[in-house]
């Protein structure tokens, strides 16, 4: 493995602005490789001096400062055919409050040394940033995140203890919030009783002195936070909403203050102090209730991670103990009692129970398990004893692996978000330029210092750029968490934008619109040996073979009590059949292309063939020393969704098209049967993909679904790869969904739920835009007082993460 790089300034002074970077480069094989890479990056911009290390796998850089940027030595690398190993990594960070400050950190990340991008998301308060293996690590991170003033949240183990004292942190955080605010509010009250009281007439008006003891602990006690954040902002000469919020409440109170001060307590003229502790105490109300709102979207994560037990008990020695289950190995035996979830991810070896899969793949219904049956960790056992075989522990175990799915889902940015980020890194300050005129232009038409420091005051309040940083994230979390909760999981951002737009869904048949356990239906013989003769000899050529037919045919005549002899040179020729010598006779079992190569005529099998194929099963001809003896038939169920899910695609404009290697008339009789508007048959699993694009050349944007293993160079070419009812390795790599349930029901549940969350985005941005481009000329207007404005900006992100959330009613409807 080669060592990460690492970025160091250089120590020289009279290269003060020099910079050395350590390069990991993968694919080097010889001393001309290594000149290869050194002269591509000799010819990037500012690089003064390259030196490769082809045993180490490694190229140090010095350049000017970074001139270059470290994607420009990236991108020469690629250029030159070599790859440059990234890595990913992930650091919590507390005291965001609005898409301003997204995007300073950011910038502030970005600019770190190394750093390829940087991806910060408000909603779950984390940022994912990708970088050359080893050249940062999450402590340089964490000082970015400092220097732009905010809090790291560096996570160090994902165990259920340490997402159960995360949670009670939560809690805690929240009680305490709650204290504030139940403070902020006693009190607030009484200004806002006095303020009532003289709107209804009322000649009851407290002592001015007593308004500002009210006051003042809530502006400068419970609003410390909003001078804390406002003067982070100006230190990284950027702004936010602390800043909007701390100069508005602080223009009330403090020209309140100078109008007591200088009149000595008399109760003449209006004082704000009500308007500024409204402000403060409204908006600590709304975080409050956003934060709640925030936890609901994200709640799907907290479900999954709850799955993960603490302890297994594992048979050492011969008896059974309990261990963390951090110390379970690949290969331990499990013992998993009624009622408890399985540790791990295994194989039962002992032991008849039926275990709930729901939390995992959404189905709803226990599913039965017997020796020989994987489980998944997570899922919770019923009634009977399982002995488990571990086969996936840790970081490997199909759970770690759904988590991370989501964790990476929820973290990205959708097109449209990378908009709004722009927009909001120069809407404090337009926000403030247009109070600034609100106040001169008051002034100016003659309405006086008062009024134009309201109509100002009310302009800084009322911005909101919280609810344009919480618009796309918030719909993302809530969108994949409900999908997750319902089996599917959903890569990445790209995939949800792409899976909207899908018009036409491609389906390999096999294990996806049929069972994929396909039964020996009709055994034909044609020469001087019976059926169950004919059956021993095929049986024993396909005894070596791990193909669904050859199983097939090995259960039939398990089921007829026939025991099947060994075969010795078999061959397996993919796409057609097998060939193998069983007692002494060359047997050929497959189509008639293989008949056709090994110079058999298959004349007297082609009509039966044909009837049987006909019939919508696979017919295999059969072959005993170059001469026809029958004709095996199989078939594979097919699934009893498969027909309304084509049903509710097609329903919903979606072209529906089938490919498999089977004959064409199986696949006839399957396509009529589920009413598919295309099939194409004989097709090998090299070919998929090249059907795949083909499709994506007529226009169509495509989805392809299936297995996940022998359709991956499929999935990886369609705009959408669907991974049904798998969950393995291959297909989460691959695809960019993944089905926990072999449903092909599912399958228009994700462009269901891509269209509910892109609708949800739209709809969030449309109000937080629709919000600020008519509350701000209102509050310049003079039409909106300062604690209204306070109260409405509160409002604006509340109700959009409350939109979000109806995200949770989702269901995939099978």
């Amino acid at each position: 493995m080669p060592e990460g790089p690492a970025v160091a300034a250089a120590p020289d002074k009279s290269e003060a602005q020099s910079l050395s970077i350590d390069l990991p480069v993968a694919g080097m094989t010889c001393a001309s490789c290594a000149g290869r890479v050194e002269k591509a990056l000799a010819g990037v911009p500012g690089v003064r001096e390259v030196e490769v290390n082809l045993a180490l796998e490694r190229a140090h850089v010095r350049l000017d400062g970074d001139a270059a940027g470290i994607d420009g030595l990236v991108a020469a690398v690629d250029r030159a055919g070599y790859d440059v190993p990234t890595a990913s990594l992930s650091i919590g960070i507390r005291g965001m409050t609005c898409a301003s400050c997204v995007g300073r950190v950011e910038k502030a990340l970005a600019r770190l040394p190394g750093v390829l991008s940087a991806s910060v998301n408000l909603a779950t308060e984390r940022a994912e940033v990708v970088a050359p293996a080893g050249a940062v690590g999450l402590e340089d991170l964490a000082r970015a995140v400092e220097r732009a003033g905010y809090d790291p949240v560096i996570e160090v183990g994902q165990s259920a203890a340490d997402e159960e004292e995360r949670r009670a942190r939560e809690a805690r955080d929240q009680r305490r919030e709650l204290m504030v605010l139940a403070t902020s509010a006693i009190l607030t009250l009484p200004l806002v009783a006095q303020m009532i009281a003289m709107v209804a007439g009322s000649g009851w008006h407290m002592s001015p002195w007593l308004e500002l003891a009210l006051a003042a602990p809530v502006q400068f006690v419970i609003g410390a936070r909003f001078y804390a954040g406002a003067w982070k902002a100006l230190k990284a000469r950027t702004g936010n909403m602390d800043l909007l919020v701390a100069m508005g409440t602080s223009a009330a109170f403090f020209y309140s203050l100078a109008i007591l001060l200088d009149r000595g307590g008399a109760a003449a003229g209006h004082l704000y102090f009500e308007a500024a502790a409204v402000i403060i105490t409204l908006v600590l109300a709304g975080k409050v209730l956003e934060a709640r709102a925030k936890r609901g979207t994200a709640s799907a994560i907290r479900e999954l991670m709850a799955l993960r037990p603490e302890s297994a008990r594992v048979e050492r020695d011969g008896r059974e103990v309990e261990v963390a289950i951090a110390e379970v190995r690949r290969g331990d035996v499990v013992v998993v009692r009624p009622g408890e979830k399985l540790p791990v991810d295994g194989r039962v070896i002992d032991g008849d129970s039926e275990v709930d899969e729901s939390l995992i793949t959404g189905e709803s219904l226990p599913v039965p398990k017997r020796v020989e049956d994987k489980v998944t960790g997570g899922s919770v056992n019923g009634t009977g004893l399982l002995r488990v075989e571990a086969t996936g522990v840790g970081q490997d175990s199909t759970l770690a692996k759904i988590i991370r799915l989501v964790e990476n889902a929820q973290a990205g940015k959708a097109p449209v978000q990378r908009l709004v980020d722009r927009i909001s890194a120069v809407f404090v300050p337009v926000v403030i330029v247009i109070a600034v005129l609100t106040f001169a232009g008051w002034m100016l038409a003659g309405g006086g210092f008062e009024a134009a420091l309201i109509a100002s005051v009310s302009v800084l309040v009322i911005a909101c750029p919280c609810a344009l940083g919480l618009a796309t994230p918030t719909a993302i979390v809530g969108g994949t968490g409900a999908a997750a909760r319902e089996g599917i999981l959903i890569k990445d951002v790209e995939t949800l934008e792409r899976a909207h737009r899908i018009d036409a869904v491609i389906f390999d048949k096999t294990g996806t619109l049929t069972e994929g356990r396909p039964r020996v239906t009709d055994v034909v013989a044609l020469g001087d040996l019976d059926a169950d003769a004919m059956l021993r000899l095929a049986g024993g050529v396909q005894a070596a073979s791990e193909h669904p037919l050859a199983r097939a045919i090995r259960e039939e005549a398990s089921e007829r009590g026939i025991a099947l002899p060994r075969a010795r040179d078999f061959r397996s020729i993919t796409g057609q059949g097998v060939v193998g010598v069983v007692d002494g006779r060359e047997v050929v079992i497959g189509n008639p292309a293989l008949m056709q190569a090994r110079g058999i005529d298959a004349t007297a099998a082609g009509r039966a063939a044909a009837d049987l194929e006909g019939a919508g099963r696979t017919a295999m001809t059969v072959a005993v020393d170059g001469i026809v003896v029958g004709v095996v038939a199989v078939a594979d169920p097919v699934r009893p969704e498969a027909r309304s899910a084509v049903a509710r695609l097609k329903a919903e404009g979606i072209e529906t098209i089938m490919l498999t290697g089977d004959a064409e008339g199986v696949a006839l009789a399957v396509a009529r049967d589920l009413g598919l508007d295309r099939v194409r048959a004989q097709v090998r699993p090299e070919d998929k993909a090249a059907e795949v694009e083909r499709l994506r050349a007529e226009g169509k944007v495509v989805a392809m679904v299936g297995d996940g293993i022998n359709d991956a160079p499929a999935l990886a070419a369609a705009d959408v790869g669907i991974a049904m009812g798998s969950g393995t390795d291959i297909a989460m790599e691959t695809a960019g969904v993944t089905l926990m349930r072999a449903n092909p029901g599912l399958v228009a549940a994700v462009f269901s739920v891509a269209r509910a969350t892109l609708r949800k985005i739209h709809q969030n941005l449309f109000w937080a835009f629709a919000y600020n481009v008519a509350a701000i000329p209102l509050a310049a207007l003079g039409y909106l007082s300062p604690a209204i404005a306070g109260a409405a900006m509160a409002l604006s992100s509340v109700s959009v993460v409350t939109n979000t959330l109806t995200l949770k009613r989702w269901r995939a409807g099978v």
